[in-house]
C-alpha cells in the first residue's frame, strides 16, 4: 500500500510539474491559447432564456479548442513538453510526444472574424435576426484568450403560417396534415424547427406515393418587417421543382431476386420468374420458398408506393438475418413519361454454414455467473423459409480469491440446439406483425453441467418452445408457453461423515441435491434506448415472469408429502418474477453515472416451501454485490462461519427465494480505450420463509435451521449488504475487460448495531486485507 501511495504522489508530482511548463516551447512572439470567453448582452441587465445552455453551445462552436485539461492541468501538453524535440520517428520519447501529448495550440490559429461569422450564424438561427459578435483576443505574459461579445436583440416569434392553397396535389396532402405542423404561431423563431417541418412535409408525400419528391423543393419565406418583433412564414413548393417530384407513382412489377450475384446478374434476368401474387422471383436454383416474400415484402402491385412500406420491407430483409446483402431498386418506366415504378429486389444470401466463437460476460442471478467461451455451428435457411439452426457448446467459468469467504472455483459446459423460424407457428391462422421487425418461433433444447467446486456436480436437461417479437425499435417480448427442466445433483463425495459435515455448515445445499422436475411457461419484456447515443439518459428494463407446474398440477397425482408427481418425479409448482432497471445518465460525454435495482420474488407451493435451486436467487459475485464472493451472502442475516469439519474450510453457498440489489456506479474515461469507475452496491437475498431445519431423506442427513434467513418487510433495510470498490475497464468496443477491487462497509449478519464497519477499514493491515478486500475478474460492463 505504501508503494502504491509513493507511485500516485510520483504521478501526480509530474502531473503538477507538466503544468507548469505548458509554455516551455514557445517562441518569441508566441502565445498559448486558454480558450474562449462568451459574454452575453454585457450591457444588459436582462438575459435571454436558457443563457448559460446557449452560452456552453456557442463556446463550443469556437475554434480551434484549446489543449486538453485535467483538474486544470494540461497533461497532454505537459507530455509534450516533457519529451521534448526529437527527429525519431519511433521509441519513448516519439511515442510520448505525439501519441501521450499534443502540440501547444496557439493564440495565431484563432480567427476571429471567422468566430464572428458562426456565433452570429448561430444566434439568428435561434431567432436573434439582429444579433451581432464582436471577437477580440487579450493576452496576460505567455498566454491568451479569445473573448466574443453577442449582443443579440429581441428574440423573434412566428405571428402567422401560411401554407399553400392552390388546387395541386401536393397541396392537398400539405393541407391535409398542417394540423400537425411544427410551426406554431407564437413559437420561437427557429432554424432547426424549419428544417424538421419540411422533412415532416416530405414523408407525409412519400406516404401518398411522390417518390421524387426532396424538402430542397420545400421554401419557407420570412417576413421580418412586420414589427412587434415577429415573422410571418409562408411555405411553398419552389418554382424549380422537377415535373418527375410533383406527381405520386404506383408500382408496378415487383422483381425479386433471392440469390442474386454480380457473376450471374446476366443469367438471372434472363431466367423464367416464377409468378406468385404480385411477385415475379428469378431463383432458378429455388434457394427460398416463396411465401417467404409475402412476409418481407409490403407491396402489393398497382398501390401507391409509401415511405412506410420501403422501409419496413428493407429492414424485414435486414433482420432476418438470411442475406448478407440486400438492395432494392426503383426503376420508373418510360423515363418519367408516366406514374408507375418497377421495384426490382437483389438479395445475396449468407453462407449456408458458418462457425463463430465468442466471448461474453454473464449476469443472470438464477443461472452461472462470470464469463464464458462460445462455439456456435450455425446453418441457415434449413427449410428454405430462412429458418436458422444452432447448434453451441460453451463453457463458462468464476473464480473470486479475498474476501470473507473462500470462493471455489467453478466452472459450467452447456451444449445446446436452437431451431428458428422467422415467423410465428401456432394453430392458429393469420397471426403476425406488420411492424419493420421478424417475429420468431424458437425451438430449443440443451444439458448444462454446473461443476461447483469440489463440493457438487449439477446436470441440467432443459427444452422450450416459444416466441419472440419486438412491438417496435424500443420493446421486446419474448413468451415460452412450455418450458420443460429435468435437474439431477449430487456431492462429490460418497462418505456419509464427509456428506453430514458438508450439510452441517451448507444446510441449503441440501435443496440442491434433490431432483427437480420443472413444467411451466415464461414470459419476458424488454424495454432500452441504449443504442440512442444522442440521448443524456439512457434507460434498461428488463421484466420476467415465470410459472411452474400451474397448468400439468392439475392432471398430476399427489406423493406422501402432498406434492404433485408425474411419473414419479415431484413436480415443482412456484411462481417466480424479477425485474430488472438500469439508468445511465451522461454527466459529461466521458463520464457516464449507471444505476440498476434488481428486484426477484418467488413464491413455491404445491408440497415445496422455497422455489427449486435452479430458479432460487443468488448474491455476490462479479455482477452482483462484488464486495463478497458469489453466492455468498445471506440469505437474511444467517451467516456460518468457519468450520474445521469442512476440508475447503469457510465455504458458503447460499441461494433465496427473494432478492434485492442497488448498484451506482461512475464510469470515466482516464486514457484512450482504459475506463476507471468507482462503486456502491448494496442487497441480499432471503427466503420466503425461515428455514427451520429438515428431517433426513434418503442417505441425506437432518439439517438444523437457519436462524434469520427468512424475509420480514419491516427488516428488510436493516439486513442489507454493502459494498463498494474501484474498478479499471479496457473497452476494445467489442469486448470489455474489467478488473474491480471490493470491500464490505456493511455486513447484514453483525449483531445490529454493529453492521457497519467503516472503522475497521485498515488498507495497511494484511489480515483486513485478506479478509476483505474482493479481487473480480469480468469480460463486459457489470451491468
Amino acid at each position: 500500500m505504501t508503494r502504491l501511495i509513493k507511485s500516485n504522489l510520483l504521478i501526480l508530482a509530474c502531473l503538477i510539474w507538466a503544468s507548469c511548463s505548458t509554455t516551455k516551447s514557445l517562441k518569441p512572439g508566441q502565445y498559448l491559447y486558454t480558450g474562449a470567453e462568451i459574454n452575453i448582452n454585457p450591457d444588459s441587465a436582462v438575459k435571454i432564456t436558457d443563457q448559460k445552455e446557449v452560452k456552453e453551445i456557442l463556446l463550443d462552436k469556437t475554434r480551434p479548442q484549446p489543449n486538453k485539461s485535467f483538474l486544470g492541468i494540461k497533461y497532454k501538453l505537459g507530455f509534450y513538453n516533457l519529451a521534448g524535440e526529437t527527429t525519431k520517428k519511433k521509441g519513448f520519447k516519439h511515442w510520448l510526444r505525439t501519441k501521450m501529448g499534443e502540440p501547444p495550440v496557439l493564440l495565431s490559429e484563432v480567427k476571429i472574424p471567422y468566430n464572428n461569422a458562426v456565433l452570429k450564424s448561430y444566434l439568428i438561427s435561434q431567432g436573434y435576426l439582429q444579433s451581432d459578435v464582436v471577437g477580440d483576443t487579450v493576452i496576460k505574459g505567455k498566454k491568451g484568450k479569445a473573448v466574443y461579445t453577442a449582443e443579440t436583440g429581441p428574440r423573434y416569434k412566428i405571428n402567422s403560417v401560411l401554407f399553400p392553397n392552390d388546387s395541386s396535389g401536393i397541396a392537398t396532402i400539405i393541407n391535409n396534415n398542417k394540423a400537425n405542423s411544427l410551426l406554431k404561431v407564437g413559437d420561437n423563431y427557429d432554424l432547426d424547427v424549419f428544417k424538421n417541418e419540411r422533412d415532416r412535409i416530405d414523408n407525409d408525400l412519400k406516404e401518398q406515393g411522390y417518390f421524387y419528391f426532396s424538402p430542397d423543393y420545400l421554401i419557407l419565406q420570412v417576413d421580418s418587417t412586420i414589427g412587434k418583433n415577429s415573422v410571418d412564414i409562408r411555405l411553398k413548393v419552389k418554382d424549380i421543382a422537377p415535373d418527375a417530384s410533383l406527381k405520386p407513382y404506383t408500382i408496378n412489377h415487383i422483381n425479386i431476386f433471392p440469390n442474386y450475384s454480380l457473376r450471374r446478374d446476366s443469367a438471372l434476368r434472363t431466367a423464367s420468374p416464377e409468378i406468385y401474387n404480385d411477385f415475379r422471383i428469378y431463383d432458378p436454383r429455388k434457394t427460398f420458398k416463396a411465401p417467404l416474400f409475402n412476409r418481407l415484402v409490403f407491396f402489393k402491385k398497382d398501390e401507391l408506393y409509401n415511405r412506410r412500406d420501403h422501409n419496413q420491407s428493407l429492414n424485414r430483409m435486414v433482420n432476418i438475418g438470411a442475406f448478407q446483402a440486400v438492395k432494392a431498386e426503383f426503376i420508373p418506366l418510360d423515363s418519367f413519361k408516366n406514374n408507375q415504378l418497377d421495384l426490382n429486389i437483389y438479395l445475396t444470401p449468407l453462407k449456408k454454414n458458418s462457425l463463430s466463437f465468442s466471448v461474453t460476460g454473464t449476469s443472470k442471478s438464477n443461472n452461472f455467473v462470470g464469463s464464458e467461451l462460445k462455439l456456435t455451428q450455425t446453418t441457415r435457411n434449413v427449410f428454405k423459409g430462412a429458418e436458422q439452426l444452432d447448434v453451441s457448446a460453451s463453457g463458462g467459468f468464476e473464480s473470486q480469491v479475498g474476501g470473507q469467504s473462500k470462493a471455489l472455483n467453478s466452472y459450467s459446459l452447456t451444449l445446446e440446439s436452437k431451431l428458428t423460424f422467422p415467423r410465428f407457428i401456432t394453430p392458429f391462422k393469420g397471426i403476425n406483425t406488420t411492424n419493420a421487425f421478424i417475429p420468431k418461433t424458437i425451438a430449443s433444447l440443451s444439458y448444462q453441467l454446473l461443476h461447483r467446486g469440489s463440493l457438487y456436480d449439477i446436470n441440467s436437461f432443459k427444452t422450450q418452445f416459444g416466441y419472440k417479437w419486438n412491438e417496435n425499435k424500443y420493446k421486446e417480448h419474448s413468451f415460452n408457453p412450455i418450458s420443460v427442466n429435468y435437474v439431477t445433483s449430487s456431492l462429490l463425495t460418497s462418505v456419509q461423515t464427509e456428506i453430514d459435515s458438508i450439510l452441517k455448515v451448507t444446510p441449503g445445499l441440501k435443496n440442491v441435491l434433490e431432483k427437480q422436475f420443472i413444467i411451466g411457461s415464461t414470459y419476458g419484456f424488454t424495454y432500452t434506448n441504449q443504442f440512442e447515443d444522442f440521448r443524456r439518459n439512457n434507460i434498461y428494463f428488463n421484466g420476467t415472469l415465470e410459472t411452474g407446474g400451474n397448468v400439468w398440477g392439475l392432471f398430476a397425482g399427489k406423493n406422501d408429502r402432498g406434492a404433485k408427481v408425474i411419473a414419479g418425479l415431484e413436480l415443482n409448482q412456484f411462481i417466480r418474477l424479477e425485474a430488472d432497471f438500469r439508468n445511465y445518465y451522461k454527466i459529461t460525454k466521458n463520464v457516464i453515472w449507471a444505476n440498476r435495482i434488481d428486484l426477484g420474488y418467488g413464491y413455491a407451493y404445491g408440497g415445496q416451501t422455497t422455489l427449486p435451486f435452479v430458479r432460487q436467487f443468488f448474491a455476490g459475485g462479479t455482477n452482483d454485490i462484488r464486495a463478497w464472493a458469489a453466492r455468498s451472502i445471506g440469505p437474511g442475516t444467517y451467516y456460518y462461519k468457519n468450520d474445521p469439519l469442512v476440508a475447503n474450510g469457510n465455504y458458503i453457498d447460499q441461494s433465496g427465494d427473494i432478492k434485492a440489489l442497488i448498484s451506482s456506479e461512475l464510469r470515466f474515461k482516464l486514457y484512450g480505450r482504459l475506463y476507471g469507475a468507482t462503486f456502491v452496491d448494496a442487497g441480499n437475498i432471503w427466503l420466503r420463509k425461515e428455514d427451520k431445519g429438515s428431517p433426513a431423506i434418503g442417505n441425506l442427513p437432518a439439517t438444523v435451521g437457519r436462524v434469520g434467513s427468512g424475509f420480514e418487510l419491516k427488516n428488510a433495510l436493516k439486513e442489507l449488504a454493502v459494498g463498494t470498490g474501484v474498478g479499471l475497464r479496457i473497452d476494445a468496443t467489442i469486448f470489455v475487460i474489467r478488473l474491480d477491487v471490493a470491500f464490505p462497509i456493511r455486513k447484514p449478519y453483525n449483531e445490529e448495531g454493529k453492521r457497519w464497519v467503516f472503522d475497521q477499514i485498515d488498507f495497511g493491515n494484511n489480515t483486513w486485507r485478506k479478509e476483505n478486500l474482493v479481487y473480480n475478474i469480468g469480460i463486459g460492463y457489470p451491468f
